[in-house]
């Protein structure tokens, strides 16, 4: 009789345990309205999660619904002319975003696997997604090493540029407001100066200009280069 109260208690632990993995594994639901400071609805706004963007969109409405795993902590919303919010989930399934001013409706734009992903500081988008050109050097040649200082490297190798000095200046971008050098961002840090940054520890530079850069909002209006440094893993 004891044995077999035992094996009873034995297969319910089991059954418990099967129960509550599963249902800790299992993707959850988040919905939601994307309005801008007008309480007017955004249309085609992009939904990501942790960093990274997904297939899902806002629609005519501003709403938007997605599914995503029960490990999942972030949640934003990506516009191309009004720059990005992001929300914790921590376990909430109803997250509203109100972004400031007038937002237009955005252009819908489909992540394709098969292209080239860019890191645009808030995890990555795909190249095929930007509405302008990326210019991207991949700086782990060796002749990279060659150059006196990053400001010889970037007007060496990256199009698009000029150069004078110290100062750069994106060709095709210019804003009244905040001069004219770009915004510097790096390992996905907003800096205010590479000046330190040599050569060797370089293992890619990418440029963004217009609708591309316009994820960092005003920031971004004289364009933004992004540099992403070598990292022990990566020797």
């Amino acid at each position: 009789m004891k044995i077999r109260i035992i094996i009873c208690l034995i297969i319910a632990s089991f059954s418990f345990s099967s129960g509550f993995s599963q249902k800790a594994g299992k993707n959850i639901k988040i919905s939601g309205y994307v309005v801008d400071g007008t309480r007017a609805s955004i249309a085609n706004a992009v939904v990501m999660i942790d960093g990274k963007s997904t297939n899902n969109f806002t629609d005519e409405k501003g709403y938007y619904e997605v599914k995503v795993k029960s490990g999942s902590s972030l949640i934003g919303i990506l516009t191309t002319t009004n720059g990005f919010l992001e929300e914790p989930i921590n376990g909430r399934t109803r997250i509203n975003f109100e972004f400031g001013g007038s937002v237009p409706d955005q252009a819908k734009i489909m992540a394709d696997p098969g292209d080239e992903a860019v890191n645009v500081g808030y995890g990555t988008v795909r190249k095929k997604d930007m509405t302008t050109n990326v210019s991207k050097i991949d700086a782990s040649n060796p002749k990279y090493a060659s150059y006196r200082n990053i400001y010889d490297m970037i007007k060496g190798e990256v199009p698009g540029v000029q150069v004078t000095g110290t100062s750069i200046k994106i060709q095709g971008v210019s804003s009244l407001t905040s001069g004219t050098e770009p915004l510097f961002v790096l390992d996905g840090v907003v800096v205010n100066s590479i000046n330190d940054i040599q050569p060797a520890m370089v293992k890619s530079i990418e440029i963004l200009k217009g609708a591309s850069a316009s994820i960092y909002g005003s920031r971004g209006a004289n364009g933004v280069i992004l540099i992403n440094l070598i990292s022990a893993s990566d020797r």
